[in-house]
């Protein structure tokens, strides 16, 4: 198994635990997330894209790895992928020069042929 995939299993049993100890708070985030990462003026995959720059910002291994994997699935190309953490170098710096390289590894973990199975967009 890859880095970021171990990482998204590894936040599995946590996050169903917290997520049954907080249920409105937690579906009231699922429900956010499915809107805001939903085609509309904007597609879900620039959406997507648009999350793992942020995450990136922010510095959040969990983030990137969930976001470097929903843009791949969402058809995200590589060019894409890279000018997007070109931004995010742009407007963070010196600590993007870091997480930058981990979504790019995430996203080509991700991207792999067989490694991911693209998803339809939703509405």
């Amino acid at each position: 198994m890859a880095h970021d995939t171990d990482v998204i299993d590894d936040l599995k049993e946590p996050t169903r635990s917290l997520a049954q100890a907080i249920p409105d708070a937690w579906n009231g985030f699922t429900q956010l997330h499915t809107a805001a990462v939903a085609d509309g003026a904007l597609p879900a995959k620039v959406k997507e894209l648009m999350a793992l720059a942020i995450a990136v910002v922010k510095q959040c291994d969990g983030c990137i790895a969930y976001h470097a994997k929903a843009a791949a699935r969402r058809g995200a190309t590589a060019d894409e992928v890279a000018e997007a953490l070109g931004v995010a170098l742009l407007m963070d710096g010196g600590t993007a020069s870091v997480s930058g390289p981990r979504a790019w590894a995430a996203y080509r973990e991700f991207a792999t042929p067989g490694a991911a199975t693209p998803i339809a967009a939703t509405a």
